[in-house]
């Protein structure tokens, strides 16, 4: 399978809606502020909604992507509303999740429904197995009274949700006192899984992107993690085990599933060789396709992603003279999750060697203070 972008082997004009309230939980500080970080992905044809939040912050993302050569849209409707879609029945759509709501303004049926199944975990153990492949021993329940023999379950493990929520994090548990005090968090009827935890020595992101067409292999991206918990993104990965993942991508296209979906894969050195166990699937955009489609544009062969917090609330207090990226030396820094400076956070991708990408982010945490 060739790499490339649909969107511009296609050229069609796209309305983006990556706004990620549909399926997240409202309260959670900041959520209503991500839908800008799918600008970088648009073309100057285009049309995105962004929160109206962001609107003041315009005029700053919009030199800074000039500045770096990254093509964008300058049509935004201040305005995420999904029922807005409708509105230009001509574009096709770019969406963060297609959930029923989607479904609701754009009809796919199949699209819908794959993407409902594939997102309960417990569903995807059991097409992993039907489809022979790698997984984690996983153990899957209706609810939390159906779980017996806690002192007999591996340890340690991850205790999970079957359907993600916000909220409900997937909880560690090394011990059956911590299983059963993480058991608490979660309601009676909720169905649940318990997987153990793999000695992996490396953790990836698959990304793929599908069309009516066909289905493409997108990038594979290496998380950089400290004390089991992902902390950035690290391109290029040591590993590309694309056949761990294909026979799960392609028939879930077959099914109907569309846009960007993305794939985990644990990597454990073994006597024989390397091992690559698939540990989930995510049918929609997640944290690593932003930077990973902008560097993808710009061409970019060496970077990192991570998020920073500082204390500043808005983009043009934020001096990035002297480290914004440099088109003529693909070294800098590129605003990614630029929306969240309102809450004094940024996602941001850092393009450049090893030694250029720890130079560049001592720089930025200086002048983020």
């Amino acid at each position: 399978m060739a790499i490339h972008s649909l969107h511009r082997f296609t050229g069609d004009r796209m309305i983006f809606n990556h706004d990620i309230l549909s399926c997240t939980r409202e309260a959670a500080a900041g959520n209503q502020l991500y839908s800008g970080r799918a600008l970088g992905m648009t073309s100057p044809d285009d049309l995105i909604q962004i929160h109206p939040l962001l609107e003041r912050e315009w005029d700053a993302i919009d030199g800074h992507y000039d500045r770096v050569g990254l093509p964008h849209t300058s049509q935004v409707v201040w305005d995420v509303a999904i029922d807005r879609l409708a509105d230009y029945p001509d574009l096709r759509e770019s969406l963060f999740f297609f959930g029923h709501k989607e479904n609701r303004v754009r009809s796919h049926n199949a699209w819908q429904r794959v993407v409902t199944y594939i997102n309960n975990r417990n569903h995807f153990v059991a097409l992993a197995k039907h489809l022979r492949m790698d997984v984690p021993h996983t153990l899957c329940f209706h609810g939390k009274q159906w779980i017996a023999g806690i002192g007999t379950l591996p340890y340690p493990c991850y205790l999970k949700s079957a359907v993600p929520l916000a909220g409900k994090r997937i909880r560690r548990c090394e011990t059956p006192s911590d299983l059963i005090q993480a058991l608490a968090f979660f309601d009676e009827i909720m169905p649940l899984q318990i997987q153990e935890e793999i000695p992996a020595d490396i953790y990836l992101n698959l990304q793929y992107e599908a069309s009516d067409e066909r289905l493409e292999r997108r990038q594979v991206t290496e998380y950089i993690t400290l004390e089991h918990i992902h902390r950035g993104i690290r391109f290029p990965a040591r590993c590309e085990p694309w056949g761990s993942v294909e026979p799960m991508a392609e028939w879930l296209w077959r099914e109907g599933l569309r846009g960007v979906f993305a794939f985990e894969v644990g990597v454990v050195e073994e006597v024989d060789g390397l091992r690559f166990i698939l540990l989930q699937c995510t049918p929609r955009y997640d944290n690593a396709s932003y930077p990973s489609e902008i560097a993808r544009r710009l061409q970019i062969p060496q970077w990192l992603a991570k998020e920073y917090s500082g204390n500043h609330d808005r983009l043009a207090d934020i001096d990035l003279s002297g480290i914004e990226y440099d088109p003529g030396r693909r070294s800098g820094i590129i605003l990614v999750n630029w929306g969240t400076i309102v809450i004094g956070r940024l996602g941001v991708l850092i393009a450049g060697s090893r030694i250029e990408q720890k130079r560049l982010e001592a720089e930025l945490l200086v002048r983020l203070r």
